[in-house]
C-alpha cells in the first residue's frame, strides 16, 4: 500500500511538472488559411490600422491562403455585416476577423459560419452574449477604460460640471460597455460634483457625429466638456467647437487617433485622450485567429500562445460579459500636449 501510494505521488507531481513545463503554442508558419478582416465599416483611420497589422502577421506567417480586407459603408453597417459574414461562411473561409457592430443581431449568420466551418474570431468590439463568437482579442480592459474617461473627464472638468457623452451607434457593443463602464465609476465620491446630462450617437458618421456636436450645445447651456469615446466622434466634435469658437468653454475628450487629434490638442479644444494601437490589435487578432483556424489551439480558456513580436498571451474568462472568453492586449495611452506630437509622428 505504501509502495502505491508513493507511485500515485509521484506519477501525479510528474504530471503537475510537465503541465508546469508546458510551452505556450507557436504558429506553424506556411499553413494555408483563407482570412477575412471584416471590420465595423471601411474608410476610418483605425481601421485601416488594424489591417496593416494583419498584413504584418499575414507576410510573417508566411500564410498561403488570402486576407480580405472587407466591410459594409458607414450607412449599412449592421446589415452589411450580417451579408458580408453569411457570404465567408457559403465562400467556405476559414475564419471571420469581425469589429462587431451589429449587436446580438450578428449571432444567427455567426452561428450559422462556425456550423459551416468558417470560425469567428471578435476583435476591438465583441458579440454582447458571445454566441457565435469563439474568443474576442480585446484591445484593452472595458472597464478600465470607463474609468480612464471618467478619470479624463474629472481632470479637464476640474472635478465639476456637466458633461455629455457623443458615441457611435446604439448597437455597438464596445462602446455601450465603455459607457456603462464609465457610469458606474461616476458612482465613486470623487465624481460627485460632475454630472452626465446626456447620450447621443452619430453613427460614426463625420457630418452627423459633428451636427450632434453642435446640438449637445445647443440642448445644454451649461455644457463643459464632450466625451466621444469614437475615433470619429472625438474629431467631429473637436472640430465642431473650433469652428464655433467654442473651445474655451467647452472642451472634448474621449478615444482618438493622435493623427487625427494632434491639432486640437495642442490649440486646447481637447487637452486630453486616449487610444491604444491598432496596428497591434490587427495583428495579435490575426496571430489568434491563424492558431485557431489551423487547429493549433482550440480557443477554450487557458490556451497559452505566442504572438510574434507581441509576445506571449493566453484566453480567459471574459470578466465584462455574463458569458464568452477573451485574449487581453493592453495597454492603453493617455495623450496630451506633452506626448501627442511624438506620437502623431
Amino acid at each position: 500500500m505504501k509502495t502505491a501510494g508513493m507511485c500515485c505521488l509521484a506519477a501525479t507531481a510528474l504530471l503537475m511538472g510537465s503541465t508546469a513545463l508546458a510551452e505556450p503554442v507557436t504558429a506553424t508558419k506556411g499553413e494555408s488559411v483563407n482570412m477575412v478582416l471584416l471590420p465595423k465599416f471601411l474608410g476610418i483611420l483605425p481601421f485601416d490600422q488594424a489591417h496593416r497589422g494583419a498584413q504584418e502577421a499575414h507576410a510573417e506567417l508566411e500564410n498561403k491562403g488570402e486576407l480580405l480586407y472587407v466591410g459594409p459603408t458607414p450607412e449599412n453597417s449592421v446589415a452589411g455585416q450580417i451579408e458580408i459574414m453569411t457570404t465567408a461562411a457559403t465562400q467556405g473561409q476559414d475564419v471571420v476577423m469581425l469589429s462587431n457592430n451589429s449587436g446580438d443581431q450578428i449571432v444567427p449568420s455567426a452561428q450559422a459560419a462556425q456550423e459551416a466551418g468558417t470560425k469567428v474570431v471578435t476583435w476591438d468590439s465583441p458579440i454582447p452574449s458571445a454566441e457565435g463568437e469563439t474568443v474576442f482579442v480585446a484591445q484593452v480592459d472595458f472597464n478600465d477604460i470607463g474609468v480612464v474617461m471618467a478619470d479624463m473627464a474629472h481632470n479637464i472638468m476640474g472635478g465639476e460640471g456637466e458633461f455629455a457623452i457623443l458615441s457611435a451607434t446604439p448597437d455597438a457593443a464596445n462602446q455601450n460597455a465603455w459607457i456603462a463602464a464609465m457610469e458606474r465609476a461616476l458612482e465613486g465620491e470623487k465624481y460627485a460634483n460632475m454630472t452626465l446630462v446626456d447620450t447621443v450617437y452619430g453613427d460614426d458618421q463625420s457630418e452627423l457625429s459633428y451636427n450632434r456636436a453642435l446640438a449637445l450645445v445647443d440642448k445644454h447651456a451649461n455644457l463643459k466638456l464632450i466625451m466621444a469615446p469614437t475615433s470619429v466622434g472625438i474629431v467631429s466634435a473637436a472640430k465642431a467647437m473650433q469652428d464655433e469658437g467654442l473651445c474655451d468653454e467647452i472642451k472634448v475628450s474621449g478615444l482618438g487617433v493622435p493623427a487625427e487629434m494632434v491639432s486640437y490638442t495642442m490649440n486646447g479644444c481637447a487637452p486630453e485622450f486616449a487610444l491604444w494601437s491598432f496596428v497591434d490589435l490587427g495583428y495579435l487578432t490575426y496571430y489568434t485567429s491563424y492558431l485557431i483556424a489551423t487547429g493549433a489551439i482550440p480557443g477554450n480558456v487557458g490556451d497559452e500562445f505566442e504572438a510574434g513580436r507581441m509576445g506571449t498571451f493566453s484566453i480567459e474568462e471574459d470578466p465584462t460579459r455574463d458569458a464568452g472568453n477573451r485574449v487581453l492586449m493592453g495597454p492603453f495611452t493617455v495623450y496630451n500636449a506633452d506626448n501627442v506630437e511624438a506620437a502623431a509622428q
